[in-house]
């Protein structure tokens, strides 16, 4: 069973019908023995970076979730479930995050540098990056494109961890990771096929033994 970590913020049951659309049962949880125990653990978000890392704080949260993002088990963050993974997050009066990827999460240049607004919302396409693990891209269409909506985005201390690139205005990272810790700043189960396609990627390595715990 796929748990999605309940921290008070994020789109928890579209997540959920994503992943039952993908086939795989995904359970709505706060509780860090389930947590802990998980084969695959996702951390959804929608709303302000501040809010969502006081939210998994104020659960009791922040700690397992981390260790779930450090262990090796297959980990996927969406939309601000990317951005906490970061050090820090500037949004409002800025914010530590879990710091389990360095480098930060800062705002959209604004439309008059640009000519672009913001947020960022709709369709854009995704650039994978060349000699990374794109395991959640096996099988995708050979031009994919995602559905965002943010007005933040991550600025990675290395682009190593960068899996995938978006561009608006500028390019940013669409999806960072390493080993088994993915992360995307759209939302999979918002991007039709290609997106639920990648719900079922993530829901194949939880089916690894290594990660099916009791």
């Amino acid at each position: 069973m796929i748990a999605i970590v309940d921290y008070g913020m994020g789109n928890l049951r579209s997540v959920q019908k994503g992943f039952e659309k993908a086939g795989y049962l995904a359970e709505i949880t706060d509780d860090p023995k389930v947590i802990a125990r998980a084969p695959g653990v996702v951390l959804p978000g929608v709303g302000a970076f501040k809010d969502c890392f006081d939210g998994l704080v104020a659960r009791g949260l922040d700690a397992p979730v981390k260790a779930a993002a450090q262990d090796g088990r297959p980990f996927l963050g969406i939309c601000v479930g990317l951005q906490l993974l970061f050090e820090y997050g500037e949004e409002g009066a800025g914010s530590p995050g879990l710091g389990v990827l360095p480098g930060r999460v800062t705002r959209f240049p604004e439309a008059k540098a640009t000519g672009l607004k913001v947020p960022h919302m709709g369709w854009n396409r995704l650039m994978p990056a060349a000699g990374r693990n794109l395991t959640l891209f096996d099988g995708i269409s050979a031009n994919p494109y995602a559905y965002f909506v943010h007005s933040y985005y991550a600025v990675p201390t290395d682009d190593a961890v960068v899996l995938a690139w978006c561009h608006y205005g500028i390019d940013f990272p669409a999806m960072v990771g390493r080993d088994n810790l993915f992360a995307v700043q759209f939302h999979p189960e918002k991007s039709q096929a290609d997106g639920i396609l990648m719900l079922r990627n993530f829901g194949k390595l939880t089916e690894q033994p290594a990660y099916c715990r009791r």
